[in-house]
């Protein structure tokens, strides 16, 4: 909608790619216009033939290394981990040759977004009523919408703070919630009976003078709201820069191109972990000397 004396082609007073309802077309943005103060995000339907306001919603969180979640009503159901330059480190990573991906973040906006490059393939991603994230593609000899990727992927590992602090899950061990190296459980007794929500302590405190870290492969990065970000140096620098901080307990690259470049840093607890086979990226955790 624009008002009929604007010429300019971006002059819109109302358009309906601001207000998605649960699907997100190919150069829809999801996310935040920080100009406008304006949320994009995907609500689901009630049901598969209701298309009136559902349980679940997708939405991005404005941080200094920003997040999706989806959410069942108020309560945090899944963590989509931050954009790591290539995808979001807790959903499954697309591979069509056909369309393109990113997630923009500057001044003016921070927003997924995607295109197709083969204007004979259409794409598309839908929140469902029953609270997955789908990637849906079409192709002209299937004539019907296909279903390429869901998240969440796993029903345990990828529920939101599956195990507790300090801990990751791993969908091939027994039990599935695991302490990082250095670490044990707070309480054994629940632990074993596979009640991991009060996750692990450290079996020696920091001493803030010769830490060092162990090297956690393949990981989805933990939960951002204690982290910051500097994108200006590298992974040594960062490493150097925890150090430095009595409070750091971790650190990661932010960008996982061209052999990793910026520098994520915790300073809280490590929550809402888990481990791929392939996929994730480095995650360096503090240990005491």
């Amino acid at each position: 909608m624009r008002d009929s004396n604007n010429n300019n082609a971006s002059g819109f007073l109302w358009q309906s790619f601001d207000y998605p309802t649960d699907t997100l077309l190919p150069e829809m943005k999801l996310g935040y216009d920080l100009k406008k103060g304006l949320n994009r995000f995907l609500t689901s339907w009630r049901s598969l033939d209701d298309p009136s306001r559902g349980d679940y919603s997708y939405k991005l969180e404005p941080r200094r290394l920003p997040e999706f979640y989806l959410f069942n009503d108020d309560f945090r159901v899944h963590r989509s981990g931050p954009w790591n330059g290539v995808r979001f480190s807790g959903i499954p990573e697309d591979k069509l040759s056909y369309m393109i991906y990113n997630f923009f973040e500057n001044s003016e906006e921070a927003a997924y977004t995607f295109l197709m490059t083969n204007n004979s393939f259409y794409s598309r991603l839908k929140i469902s009523s029953s609270g997955y994230l789908q990637r849906l593609t079409w192709t002209p000899s299937s004539f019907v919408w296909n279903l390429f990727w869901s998240s969440p992927v796993n029903t345990q590992c990828d529920l939101y703070m599956a195990c507790g602090p300090y801990s990751y899950c791993d969908v091939n061990t027994s039990p599935m919630c695991n302490c990082f190296q250095g670490f044990m459980p707070w309480d054994k007794q629940q632990w074993e009976l596979r009640k991991p929500s009060g996750g692990c302590i450290r079996r020696t405190r920091l001493s803030c003078s010769g830490d060092s870290f162990t090297r956690m492969k393949n990981m989805k990065l933990p939960d951002t709201t204690m982290a910051t970000v500097d994108r200006s140096i590298d992974v040594k620098e960062c490493e150097k820069r925890c150090l430095s901080d009595c409070n750091c307990t971790a650190f990661a690259n932010a960008d996982i191109r061209d052999g990793g470049t910026g520098c994520v840093i915790w300073t809280g607890d490590l929550e809402d972990i888990r481990t791929y086979h392939a996929e994730g990226q480095d995650l360096y955790v503090r240990l005491a000397a």
